[in-house]
């Protein structure tokens, strides 16, 4: 009988069914319309370098005003493959503060030290005419 304080290896299968579950709801989610989740995530649908622990992403401000039209523009590049692994969408003001209209979109890039496609992803948006941006 296994001790009671013995860690349990995590359950992959469950985390994999949630996650794609999730990413299920995410994809016809409005940000301006989402007050249950923090934020809305995609990824692309053609395969991408896998994410590394150097993972980046280029940040993307706008205010709740615009913030479903991009999210549109940067979800479909996403999905394409045209941008990086993953992107996602603050559903609140970063900033905090019920009634800021401050929201932040990040585009994921797999490994902050590959600088090429650091500068593709960042290319890729400015040519969406999403700038000025900044790396985090």
């Amino acid at each position: 009988m296994p001790d009671d304080k013995t860690p349990q290896a995590p359950n992959l299968d469950l985390i994999q069914l949630v996650q794609r579950a999730r990413l299920q709801h995410d994809a016809d989610a409005v940000p301006s319309a989402i007050a249950a989740v923090y934020w809305i995530e995609c990824e692309a649908d053609v395969p991408t370098a896998a994410p590394t622990p150097r993972a980046g992403a280029w940040v993307i401000e706008c205010d709740v005003a615009n913030v479903d039209a991009v999210w549109d523009t940067v979800k479909r590049a996403t999905r394409m493959g045209k941008l990086g692994y993953k992107s996602k969408v603050l559903t609140a003001s970063r900033k905090g503060g019920r009634d800021s209209t401050s929201r932040v979109i990040l585009v994921g890039t797999a490994d902050r030290a590959d600088s090429a496609d650091c500068a593709r992803v960042r290319d890729a948006l400015e040519g969406l005419g999403l700038a000025p941006l900044r790396y985090e």
